[in-house]
């Protein structure tokens, strides 16, 4: 990624008048959610940039990220969160703005986070009528990749094993069954829908742990390509909704993994499909965000993780990496941090007329949805992210 950013400045192509922003980070107020939008390494790079930073008290406490460190590297710590939004340009963070803070935000801001609006069309209309400039981590594609979602599923498509592996045991609902076996008793057998970064990663856990594991995918090259670097206890299977009912069958555990860019999920399972599974086996839908590819999935928190449906237990937290924060807090700004930075560089207007990428991060623009996938979802109109930066 930065190699490509390099190339791009080196490349003849001449950067627009750099602007200095206030940039926040806010403290994340969603259910257990401990993870922060940017390290002091961020801090110290945005200011070296001309760019001043302020950190709500407390922000970082939870990826073991103090306020002190924020200060060495040049921030201002500001306790009133009211405050903070109020003196802000630009705020990142992690997970979406909840509905308290809506009426925080305003027009001409910026926000940068994970988004996820085809699951939700209060928070998509909501944004709307803030008139604020939203960028989405989700929707950013970088030749035909999606760099600032990978780290995230990275770290969910290896904590969906864990924890499914957990729920599986008795007294949390499931069948009782180790996921690896032992000599003389077979693994558990984990079904996984959807091969790309989720899934493949779910997959090298479970294969790991000794699970017997197969990895459904329309995508023939994608599955020649799993089928050459996944140990010999995963196989792979082009999916169907007859090898998914059939899969389902024999599966103690499984685990959604679909990805439609910035859209909402299909729906692989259904209800009527869960009575064709075990008492007791798991669904750990990572795809809850976009709305998941469970039928009956519903987002629940790290406060109570699952519920149950026919006799199948669901995990359905919406924010996996939570769970983790500091190493997702760092994978996150890994990742991030350059992009960040151009935003903050280029202001709205120029990041969107000169970078395809902060465009294709672009959800809402001066009160105007500027993402296809989003508004295909809730039957809404969409405007080119470029249009609507030329009115700004």
């Amino acid at each position: 990624m930065l190699c490509a950013l390099a190339a791009r400045l080196k490349g003849g192509w001449k950067q627009p008048r750099r602007h200095q922003v206030k940039v926040a980070v806010v403290k994340e107020i969603k259910a257990q959610e401990n993870r922060v939008a940017l390290t002091p390494a961020g801090v110290d790079r945005l200011v070296a940039a001309g760019h001043s930073v302020v950190v709500e008290a407390g922000a970082g406490i939870g990826s073991s990220q103090a306020d002190s460190a924020y200060v060495r590297a040049g921030a201002t710590i500001i306790e009133d969160v009211e405050e903070i939004w109020a003196q802000a340009e630009m705020v990142i963070k992690v997970k979406e703005p909840l509905e308290e803070e809506w009426p925080r935000m305003r027009a001409g801001q910026i926000l940068f986070t994970y988004l996820h609006l085809a699951a939700d069309e209060r928070l998509t209309r909501a944004l709307i009528e803030t008139g604020s400039h939203c960028f989405a981590y989700e929707t950013l594609e970088l030749d035909g990749a999606l760099p600032l979602l990978t780290p995230m599923s990275e770290v969910a498509g290896r904590m969906s094993i864990q924890d499914g592996a957990k729920c599986l045991e008795r007294h949390h609902g499931g069948v009782g069954t180790l996921l690896g076996g032992v000599p003389g008793v077979a693994p558990a057998r984990v079904l996984i829908l959807g091969g790309g970064v989720v899934g493949t990663q779910a997959a090298r856990m479970a294969a790991g742990m000794g699970a017997d594991v197969t990895i459904l995918d329309i995508n023939l090259d994608r599955l020649r390509y799993l089928d050459e670097i996944l140990p010999p206890n995963c196989r792979t299977v082009y999916s169907t909704p007859m090898a998914v009912r059939h899969a389902l069958k024999e599966s103690d555990l499984v685990i959604g993994a679909v990805l439609i860019p910035g859209g909402a999920a299909p729906k692989l399972v259904r209800r009527d499909d869960l009575s064709l599974m075990k008492p007791g086996a798991v669904i750990v839908d990572v795809a809850v965000d976009q709305g998941g590819c469970i039928e009956t999935c519903r987002p629940t928190t790290h406060d109570d993780p699952t519920f149950e449906v026919e006799g199948v237990v669901h995990y359905c937290v919406a924010n996996m990496p939570g769970a983790v924060p500091r190493t997702s807090t760092f994978a996150l700004s890994n990742a991030t941090l350059p992009w960040i930075l151009q935003l903050a560089n280029l202001g709205v207007k120029g990041a969107i007329e000169t970078s395809a990428e902060l465009a294709s991060a672009a959800n809402t623009v001066g009160g105007q949805l500027t993402c296809g996938p989003v508004a295909a979802a809730f039957d809404l109109e969409a405007i080119d992210p470029r249009e609507a930066a030329r009115a700004l």
